[in-house]
């Protein structure tokens, strides 16, 4: 839906008092991973950010950062999920992530997958203080329309070629195999409704060819009629 870039920081409010944390978040939510501050963004807000190849899914859940947004940190997230696109840990006890190399700020690319219902920015991210979080926006970001690629023909070879031209040459001689079949019976039933063995009908059949054999048949019968 929408694509960007910004600098990312990251918070944890758990309503407790520490850390200068301001209580419980602006949409009434939890601080939860996966809940995140945006300064313009309308509230439950959904989407994605991608650092160092790493994805992490988020929500805004809150309003912030403050301040910072004007030096283009538009995006707070919460610290488990910093923690784990960082490669640090987070502490319950100071609220903060350890481990990471003192990283505070990282530079994200997001994604906007669905906008929330509320007021807000429908757009790239602006500064908090323009008060973009409490206005309705009547001209939001055009969606991007993800199209699935054509399902490619399978490429015809001349391996590919080859097998089916194998595979027809063998099924010829069964074909031939059948109809021969199909031709002895004919002679081999006739011959025991005139008497005639089977043999001797297969060799009449073979020397006279089918119409020389139909021919002997109806003479045979025409002679007997007459006696």
């Amino acid at each position: 839906m929408l694509k960007g870039a910004t600098t990312a920081s990251y918070y944890w409010d758990d309503a407790s008092g520490r850390n200068g944390d301001t209580g419980l978040p602006a949409s009434g939510k939890p601080m939860q991973k996966g809940l995140a501050a945006s300064p313009s963004w309308p509230l439950m807000t959904e989407g994605y950010v991608v650092y160092n190849g790493k994805k992490a899914p988020f929500f805004v859940g809150d309003r912030g950062p403050g301040e910072p947004s004007n030096r283009g940190i538009m995006l707070d997230l919460d610290a488990k999920t910093f923690a784990e696109l960082t490669g640090g840990t987070f502490n319950p006890d100071t609220l903060g992530v350890d481990g990471n190399g003192g990283k505070g700020h990282i530079k994200v690319d997001y994604v906007i997958t669905k906008w929330g219902p509320g007021v807000g920015k429908k757009n790239h991210p602006v500064a908090f203080e323009t008060g973009a979080w409490g206005k309705k926006d009547r001209n939001p970001a055009e969606p991007v329309t993800l199209t699935q690629p054509a399902k490619a023909e399978p490429k015809k070879t001349e391996k590919t070629e080859a097998k089916k031209a194998e595979a027809d040459k063998a099924a010829q001689p069964a074909a031939a195999d059948a109809k021969t079949t199909e031709l002895k019976a004919a002679p081999v039933a006739a011959a025991r409704e005139e008497g005639i063995s089977p043999a001797l009908a297969v060799t009449m059949l073979l020397t006279l060819g089918g119409a020389g054999f139909a021919a002997l048949r109806m003479a045979r019968q025409r002679a007997k009629a007459d006696a």
